[in-house]
């Protein structure tokens, strides 16, 4: 997307030197990464839900704006630029991953100003493309995030407490943001508007601290030259991006129409179908991948090179992995996009919503992903990811027992901290599992795949959530009782993969 020196020209530049201290200086680093990326996150999620939900937004229409997650998904096609290029004037005082943390922030804060300016719903192609924006940018924040965090800990051991620190931030960050902005929201003269300049604004603050930081070793120049330089790249690039998704949503959301495709459609056999195309993919290029030598044109693509990787290094095992990754975080995926709606169905205010997701949802998290961090240091991954399955579907389980409960705030709370603790503790686990499985070589690439690759399909079935709930209350069944009995047994699915995955080991790379 830049180069050093012009917006427009892109040039290969070398990894940075990291200037970032070990121990307790490293973790703090992490506790803010996190923390900016988790703010924004819950804006595009379970509070943009909420406030589609507070303004009379069908729920059918609230389920296809969970495929704005699916954007994370797809991160991989533009992983490979944060390994390889600059940003312009950030790069040259802070380097390569600072550099492109400081324009996601920038990004992030621009896509909530212009949803705060927005708030009323009024168009939701308008509250559409913002939310893309929003996610595109937090995703590209967590991806230049994750890529130092493995270059800067190698090792499971050092991935653990570094994970759980970012953890702590991220799920810290989403806490405040989904309380906050419901509280906020819920106050007389303030409303969603208010709501999101809010989160917006404290979105923004870890840029100074950022840009106060001391200068990467591997670069030189002054700082407010390359603060300049960077600000006046990033206008130019968050303009051209933004103006890139219009056209593409317009042109999609026109085919989407032209085609008869609108909110009656049923949806679940498309997303099944497109839920299983990468399998197929990967069932036929693996032979060829196999057979390729380290100068073959596959494995040496700086576009396709760090994936191809991944299938040369773990051949049919690969596919084995991939299915494990799309199953683990299923339950929790599916569970985010229509709690809210649910809990507000119940007759539970956004006040009282939001009293839950704060102190008791954010206690709970901290100590979640505290024994998470904690048990990938004591113990193999299979028991640790065990583990973590179960509570996270205790967790998605724990919304059926609040349906059937009398209105009470403190059962509010429960159902939360016992999801909140599960999400936790699988979400700590989980990320220390794909780090290990990455080659050090791609840490940015392998890693967005990965992760992309592991809320694909739950992110798919997601977006048909409401559908979903809907047809089975119109069959007469309990919509929201069923759809969260079936996500919690799909997180204890994942548990039959464990006995495979102990076994499975990589080839070793024949590269120097």
């Amino acid at each position: 997307m830049a180069s050093p020196q012009h917006a427009a020209t892109l040039a290969p530049s070398p990894p940075a030197a990291s200037p970032v201290p070990h121990g307790l200086g490293r973790m703090a680093l992490y506790v803010l990464l996190g923390f900016s990326a988790g703010l924004p996150f819950y804006m595009f999620s379970t509070v943009l839900a909420a406030r589609l939900t507070d303004h009379g937004v069908a729920l059918t229409i609230i389920g296809f704006f969970a495929w704005v997650q699916l954007l994370p998904t797809f991160k991989f096609l533009w992983a490979p630029l944060l390994d390889r290029y600059d940003i312009p004037g950030f790069a040259r005082f802070w380097g390569k991953r600072r550099g492109w943390i400081m324009l996601s922030q920038l990004g992030i804060f621009a896509s909530m100003l212009a949803m705060t300016l927005t708030a009323s719903d009024a168009s939701l192609a308008l509250t559409a493309l913002f939310a893309v924006l929003l996610a595109f940018w937090t995703t590209t924040l967590e991806v230049a995030a994750d890529a130092w965090r493995i270059e800067l800990a190698p090792t499971e051991a050092e991935q653990g407490p570094i994970a759980a620190a970012n953890l702590w931030g991220y799920r810290t960050a989403m806490v405040a943001a989904g309380s906050g902005a419901l509280l906020i929201a819920d106050a007389p003269g303030l409303g969603w508007s208010g709501a999101y300049l809010a989160i917006a604004i404290a979105a923004f603050v870890p840029f100074p601290i950022l840009a106060a930081m001391r200068p990467d070793p591997a670069h030189g120049g002054g700082r407010w030259p390359a603060l300049a330089t960077g600000l006046l790249a990033s206008a130019a690039i968050l303009g051209v991006s933004t103006l890139a998704t219009g056209v593409i949503g317009w042109a999609l959301l026109s085919g989407a129409a032209a085609i008869g495709v609108g909110p009656q459609t049923d949806v679940k056999t498309f997303v099944i179908v497109v839920a299983m195309l990468p399998f197929v993919a990967m069932a036929f290029a693996l032979p060829r991948i196999r057979r390729a030598g380290p100068n073959d044109p596959l494995r040496t693509s700086v576009a396709i090179g760090p994936y191809v990787d991944f299938f040369w290094r773990y051949g049919a095992m690969a596919i084995v992995l991939m299915a494990f990754v799309s199953i683990y975080r299923m339950g929790d995926v599916l569970a985010l996009n229509l709690s809210k709606p649910m809990i507000l169905g119940l007759g539970y205010t956004k006040t009282e919503i939001g009293r839950a997701d704060g102190l008791v949802a954010l206690a709970a998290s901290i100590i979640g992903v505290g024994l998470g961090g904690w048990m990938v240091t004591r113990w193999r991954s299979p028991v640790t990811l065990a583990i973590g399955a179960v509570f996270a579907a205790i967790g998605n389980f724990g919304f059926v027992w609040l349906a059937h409960q009398p209105r009470d705030e403190l059962l509010l709370y429960v159902a939360t901290a016992a999801d909140q603790f599960g999400n936790g503790m699988a979400g700590a686990v989980f990320v220390v599992y794909l780090s290990m499985l990455v080659n050090p070589r791609y840490p940015g690439a392998q890693y967005a795949f990965l992760s992309g690759f592991a809320f694909l399909l739950a992110r798919l079935l997601s977006g048909a959530g409401g559908q979903i709930v809907e047809q089975l209350d119109a069959a007469g069944y309990n919509g929201f009782d069923l759809f969260f009995l079936a996500s919690g047994v799909l997180s204890l699915a994942a548990i039959a993969f464990l006995p495979v995955l102990a076994r499975i080991k990589p080839r070793e790379d024949d590269r120097p």
